[in-house]
């Protein structure tokens, strides 16, 4: 992998090297109104390189700030989020023990109505 590296930085150096010595022909760049310089085009070429490189630079440490700050907020919510998962829960449970125990005070289930009417007309009958 190295030798690879090695070839593609060697390749790239070369070619920069032989478009500088192909291209020295002086070159004339309007930056604004009265304001003008001349520049071997090869030199401005790799000047706009650089800076168009460095733009890129900054813009990717940019778009990675946005990330984590991103990131750092989601977090928070994730966090509020779990405390009121876990609150939900406990009134789950608190709910879930108020019904378990106004149950235990209903009649037996296994007690139909029909059942306690015999009752009842057995008790009419012998009064």
């Amino acid at each position: 992998m190295r030798q690879l590296n090695f070839l593609l930085i060697f390749s790239f150096a070369l070619a920069a090297v032989m478009f500088t010595l192909e291209n020295t022909e002086a070159t004339t760049v309007h930056f604004l109104p009265g304001l003008a310089t001349t520049l071997p085009l090869a030199v401005l070429l790799l000047l706009v390189g650089g800076i168009g490189a460095t733009a890129a630079w900054i813009y990717a440490v940019w778009s990675g700030v946005v990330k984590q700050v991103e990131t750092i907020q989601n977090n928070g919510e994730k966090e509020a989020q779990l405390v009121r998962i876990q609150e939900l829960e406990n009134d789950l449970q608190r709910y879930r023990a108020t019904v378990d125990a106004q149950l235990g005070l209903l009649p037996a289930a296994g007690e139909s109505s029909g059942s306690a009417a015999k009752r009842l007309d057995g008790a009419d009958s012998a009064a």
